[in-house]
């Protein structure tokens, strides 16, 4: 994999210094971690910040490789380590994590309150919105759709450097549309995301030519097959295959039939062609050479497609871990090859849970996938029967539950009552709550392990999206009733293994630290603001000092 990770960078980021791939094979493989730092935090601001999410990169995932990295992660782990970081709000999905890592808002203020949600007055037939469309352009739905940054509600940190200064360049790249809008904000110079069969932006944007160097090298890359990729000795004890439905996995090597885009995505390969189209963009843009500073994100999305498709605990994952340390190293090592300035973060959007049968295996018998009549569709046929009420009246799915416009107002308070009533019947849920009670509770000041159910659901609560009831299942219920090709596991729920992810910072010269109490996600932005002495207020988030000895980054 580090052979092809070298030719992607190769082709993509370095066409003017790079001599052949064989040669920056080498380079890569010479690549060591830096020593440890013993000076404090530079004192100047970095050129360029470097925020990377690793998606459904759980604190758990993090605990158990932590000792097996030894490339790109080794280096992150010579700066100061935030093992416990959190994504603190109840929905743990994947767009509203990337809401809040670049604008120290929770969901509840970015608008992100879902990956998808219900717009009962969007003008088409399917009410149901992708967080990252514009469900107003005609003849799209929520999975055929425009991307765009509409829902965003707060500005990114990209947005507040140019605001604060507008020669700071703000590029976003990931595997997903959604970590990529996200992150970068409603003002990127270029944002590029994984489209199902190349690399795409918004409808219109020119394509610029490390761009275009991308999709020329992974169009190649993804025309070959793919021989499975070589096991290190620490993940041969977890290559053993299980039996999920009517599929068998756990011991898959990522092989790949020519022309097999699904399994691309599904892969290492995704993330090392989104680094290295990120590194051919920092390169053609000059990005950290100017005066002044600009930013990149990156989404790294294969983690999610990999946990979410063979779960978190097996080989493939493992494999994945390994592979995502060498593409980390490869690109720190073109990064100081130019010289560059660079201050990083990475951290994720969310945790993420093993499948059920894995976990059944693994001392862990009461772990369960949800019923299939505890799903909103049979609730509301259940709940539109016992009222005398015709036509759907419940709207939604996994946690939100929308009362459908077409029922009556005075009937709405009897079917949520009965809604509620019959959800707290089912033993597998933890908890139902009404948006009243939602919206009566404080938003919480306390270390975020501290808070209640109803605290985490205030986090990600919208007036304007939210469902009129949230269903919160008990922990160890996968909220995936019949498993399936690609889809064995999932994330979504308020318990820590969802909520619990890794903040990682580095930066040349700076003395590393390790602190193992809680922080939040909404604390990257003041974090990262301080350090390019950029002034903000109004946010979710405190900054947090990354000076190891007795001086403060933060100001």
């Amino acid at each position: 994999m580090k052979a092809q990770l070298a030719a992607l960078l190769a082709s993509i980021a370095l066409p003017l210094t790079a001599g052949t791939a064989a040669a920056q094979e080498a380079a890569l493989e010479s690549a060591q971690p830096a020593p440890p730092a013993q000076g404090t935090m530079p004192s100047t601001p970095p050129k360029l910040i470097v925020a990377i999410s690793v998606d459904q990169f759980s604190a758990d995932l993090f605990a158990q490789y932590r000792n097996r990295f030894t490339d790109g992660f080794a280096r992150l782990l010579q700066g100061a380590v935030f093992p416990s970081g959190y994504q603190s709000h109840a929905s743990t999905e994947t767009c509203p994590g990337h809401s809040t890592i670049l604008t120290g808002m929770r969901p509840g203020r970015t608008g992100i309150v879902a990956n998808n949600w219900i717009n009962q007055k969007a003008p088409r037939a399917d009410k149901e919105v992708y967080c990252a469309e514009d469900e107003r352009v005609p003849g799209t739905d929520h999975s055929n759709y425009t991307p765009s940054d509409l829902h965003l509600k707060v500005p990114t940190l990209g947005e507040m450097m140019k605001a604060a200064n507008s020669a700071s360049r703000v590029v976003s790249v990931a595997g997903k549309d959604r970590a990529a809008i996200m992150m970068g904000g409603h003002k990127i110079d270029e944002v590029w995301f994984w489209g199902g069969k190349d690399f795409i932006s918004y409808e219109g944007r020119p394509v610029p030519p490390a761009v275009q160097r991308g999709r020329e090298a992974v169009a190649k890359l993804i025309a070959q097959p793919q021989e499975p990729l070589a096991v290190p000795g620490f993940c041969r004890p977890l290559m053993r295959p299980i039996k999920v439905g009517d599929q068998t996995i756990g011991d898959g090597r990522f092989a790949r039939a020519a022309g097999d885009t699904r399994a691309f995505r599904a892969s290492p390969a995704l993330d090392g062609a989104v680094f290295a189209i990120a590194a051919g963009l920092i390169q053609d843009m000059k990005l950290g050479q100017g005066n002044a500073p600009d930013i990149i994100s990156i989404g790294a999305s294969a983690t999610d497609y990999i946990g979410h498709g063979f779960g978190s605990g097996g080989g493939e994952m493992c494999l994945q871990m390994a592979e995502l340390d060498k593409t980390l190293g490869g690109f720190f090592a073109v990064l100081d090859s130019w010289g560059l300035d660079y201050q990083v973060v990475l951290t994720a959007d969310h945790g993420g849970h093993d499948m059920t049968e894995r976990q059944q295996q693994r001392a862990m018998p009461g772990e369960s996938r949800v019923t299939a009549d505890l799903s909103v569709k049979a609730i509301g046929e259940a709940v539109g029967k016992q009222l005398g009420i015709a036509g759907p009246v419940l709207l939604g799915s996994e946690g939100d539950i929308y009362i459908a416009d077409s029922v009556p107002a005075k009937r709405r308070p009897a079917v949520i009552a009965e809604t509620v009533k019959r959800l707290r019947g089912f033993p597998q849920v933890a908890a139902v709550l009404t948006r009243e009670e939602i919206a009566a509770a404080a938003v919480p000041a306390a270390p975020p392990e501290t808070w209640t159910l109803v605290e985490r659901a205030r986090a990600s609560f919208d007036p304007e999206r939210s469902g009129d009831i949230l269903l919160m299942l008990k922990p160890q219920v996968v909220g995936i009733a019949k498993p399936g090709p690609g889809y064995v596991a999932t994330h979504g729920s308020p318990w820590d293994y969802d909520r619990r992810v890794p903040i990682l910072f580095w930066r040349k010269g700076m003395m590393g630290f390790e602190q193992p109490r809680s922080v939040e996600t909404v604390d990257i932005v003041p974090t990262l603001a301080a350090t390019i002495n950029l002034p903000v207020q109004g946010l979710d988030g405190r900054c947090l000092d990354l000076d190891g000895g007795p001086g403060s980054t933060c100001r």
